[in-house]
């Protein structure tokens, strides 16, 4: 299934509430044509990964269209290591603002010897990205569309996030901490 890129204004739905619903809308199929998953795939041949050899990039557009990029970096100390996605939405609100985020795209896979981002799978945002995804849709007011992609990007899903983290922890649950 051939799916066109969604224009800036159209690309997420309203954010309403503490919570974030929408119905299903996973889409499956190739979009290696997609600008903001191109992108991400860019970011991921940046990515420090000398363990895993598994680098993943994100790439976060602006209801403007600007777009910030991060990759992620490994650290002999493990958990020290920085997610694509939070490298992404740092950037992102250096550049523009969490307020005016409208997607996001993740892309990985290993890096072959011809300088090439490849992999089958699709690479999905972990659980702690997902709550930083949803905070930054907090913040924006719109249920971000989040593009998952294996690292040849001929292989998406496409999801609101509130389907992603559909009981996710927000601002709205710290009322009670005054």
């Amino acid at each position: 299934m051939t799916r066109q890129p969604r224009r800036h204004a159209r690309a997420s739905r309203p954010c309403r509430g503490a919570l974030l619903f929408a119905a299903p809308s996973a889409i499956v199929g190739p979009m290696s044509n997609d600008i903001l998953v191109r992108h991400a795939r860019d970011a991921a041949l940046a990515a420090y990964a000398p363990y895993s050899r598994f680098s993943v990039g994100c790439a976060v557009e602006s209801v403007d269209g600007e777009i910030a990029k991060g990759s992620n970096m490994e650290n002999a100390c493990y958990r020290l290591g920085v997610c694509a996605e939070l490298a992404a939405l740092t950037a992102a609100k250096q550049a523009f603002g969490l307020e005016k985020i409208a997607r996001i795209a993740v892309a990985g896979g290993h890096v072959g010897s011809d300088g090439v981002l490849a992999g089958e799978s699709v690479v999905t945002s972990c659980g702690g990205c997902r709550q930083a995804i949803l905070e930054a849709a907090h913040v924006s007011g719109r249920d971000l569309e989040v593009i998952s992609a294996n690292g040849g990007g001929t292989i998406v899903t496409v999801h609101p996030i509130s389907e992603l983290l559909p009981l996710g922890f927000g601002p709205a649950n710290l009322t009670d901490s005054a």
